[in-house]
């Protein structure tokens, strides 16, 4: 046994180092689409590209093989549900998946990611779909060449989603998906018969720095740790981690739209507040991430839209919102802000759209990504592919590719494939567990109300955030909601809401 913990700590300590570039990778992505200047792009993919190499190389050497191999008999001794065994099984997984790939591929693809997001900060503002084209060709190409790293798929697309999202395949995703849009589409076009609620109010001018400072404030009252985080602004809001210290979220700021700002930083406090409430046992360790993307995205969107669009929410943060700008929202009532917060409108934005339309965008997104990783769709004829999809699912088209093809920045900073499906996923996961967490915390809506969020942030730790990765994400929907991944609860709870509020 004492050879074996020795054995235990020679992989801790490995994997410490690995750890230790890719979190300095991970800084130097965070600084680029932060505070890096312009001139620093090339330099900053030769960098990325270094750090990414050496941690792949780490993590595929065979004495880290032959360790794990020597730790196999202590994974069988250990109780299923023992950190150790699972830090051996994890790694293992991340090891096994690692070494299907050649170190100079994952430089290439660290290269790109970094001259792909430059390319598209300037595209977008520019409407520039051929200064982005040949960049997302590439990453088409690279996204293929992952795949075929990993032979047996039934769909080209699958290792890309396994990556994110373990254990999920095109063939799962897809009918989940159709049930899903089964479900919306009368929905959106129930709610688009009835009167729509007022919201110009929503689209005056609101003073950035008041709006930054009121994320703050909400973000303090959520619960994310300032002591252990920061919020800085960028083009496209994110979250990253560098150690359970040290979890950073970013959000934009528009001057002419008061809530895009807010709910941005709610949602990527969602994501931070994860990723800090892991076991501090487990840093510097495999097991120091989210289950998978799904369940990464559950986090933010419940607390964006279950709590940050609640009514008990606004009760308690409404008056403050009106106190920062008095002349804007002084007169207008908590029920028609309200109202207008959750207005459901068939619209071009993925990340400005309601609950009800939004996972309709996300369906189009994947079944375009699908197209392009097989081959039916050609890079140069997706903005056109994108205008047509948007005609025939929401009866909407962009007058532009800015607002088109050009909105995420997911498919110019990183490989397609593998990605949107996390958001729907997500979606159904929050309504899945809240439901879970109100049924254990009875004054859960008074709570809220009173702005008091750390019951539901504690509740959280305890039951999601702390196991990190220690349990794959069927395990740990068991675990928490006492059966698997289903789309009752989001239906229901997307059905009464709006139902109220719309009087269906």
């Amino acid at each position: 046994m004492d050879r074996q913990k020795t054995r235990l700590e020679a992989l801790k300590e490995r994997l410490r180092e690995i750890n230790d570039l890719r979190r300095a990778a991970a800084l130097l992505s965070w600084d680029q689409q932060t505070y890096m200047p312009p001139g620093g792009v090339g330099a900053r993919g030769s960098q990325l590209a270094t750090l990414q190499r050496l941690a792949h190389e780490r993590m595929t050497d065979a004495a880290l093989g032959e360790l794990l191999e020597a730790l196999r008999s202590l994974e069988v001794e250990l109780p299923a549900d023992a950190d150790e065994a699972a830090l051996i099984r994890v790694t293992r997984r991340d090891y096994e998946q690692a070494t299907r790939l050649p170190s100079d591929f994952v430089a290439e693809v660290a290269e790109h990611e970094v001259a792909a997001y430059d390319a598209w900060t300037r595209a977008r503002p520019a409407n520039d779909f051929a200064a982005v084209q040949p960049f997302l060709e590439r990453g088409v190409e690279l996204s293929r060449r992952y795949a075929a790293f990993f032979p047996g798929f039934a769909h080209i697309a699958d290792p890309l989603i396994d990556e994110a999202d373990e254990g999920m395949t095109v063939a799962m995703l897809q009918p989940l998906f159709a049930a899903l849009r089964a479900e919306l589409v009368p929905l959106v076009q129930a709610i688009g018969e009835r009167p729509q609620p007022a919201g110009a109010f929503l689209y005056q001018e609101y003073a950035p720095a008041q709006q930054m400072a009121l994320g703050e404030e909400a973000a303090r009252l959520v619960g994310y740790d300032f002591e252990r985080g920061r919020i800085d602004l960028t083009a496209h809001p994110f979250a990253t981690s560098f150690t359970t210290g040290d979890v950073r979220i970013t959000t934009n700021i528009k001057a002419a739209d008061v809530s895009d700002a807010l709910f941005s930083t709610l949602h990527e406090c969602g994501h931070a507040m994860y990723e800090q409430g892991i076991d501090p046992a487990y840093e510097s360790t495999p097991l120091a991430r989210g289950a998978s993307a799904g369940v990464h995205e559950s986090q933010s969107r419940l607390w964006e839209n279950l709590v940050g669009r609640s009514r008990p929410f606004w009760q308690f943060f409404y008056p403050r919102l009106q106190a920062a700008f008095p002349t804007q929202l002084g007169a207008v009532p908590l029920d028609d802000f309200y109202r207008a917060i959750n207005r459901v409108r068939r619209s071009l934005i993925r990340v400005e759209a309601d609950e009800v339309t939004y996972n309709l965008h996300v369906i189009i997104r994947f079944d375009l990504e699908l197209a392009l990783l097989t081959g039916d769709l050609a890079v140069a004829d997706l903005p056109d592919a994108w205008h047509e999809r948007y005609e025939r699912d929401l009866g909407l088209r962009a007058p532009d590719d800015r607002d088109g093809v050009l909105q995420d920045v997911h498919w110019y900073g990183m490989l397609p494939g593998g990605g949107f499906q996390g958001y729907t996923l997500g979606n159904v996961l929050s309504a899945q567990i809240f439901e879970r967490a109100k049924a254990e915390l009875p004054t859960l809506h008074d709570d809220i109300a009173r702005g008091e969020l750390l019951p539901l942030r504690d509740w959280l730790i305890a039951h999601v955030y702390r196991y990190g990765r220690k349990y794959s994400a069927p395990e740990l929907i068991e675990r928490v909601t006492g059966g698997p991944l289903r789309i009752e609860p989001y239906i229901g709870y997307l059905k009464q809401k709006y139902g109220e509020l719309y009087r269906l």
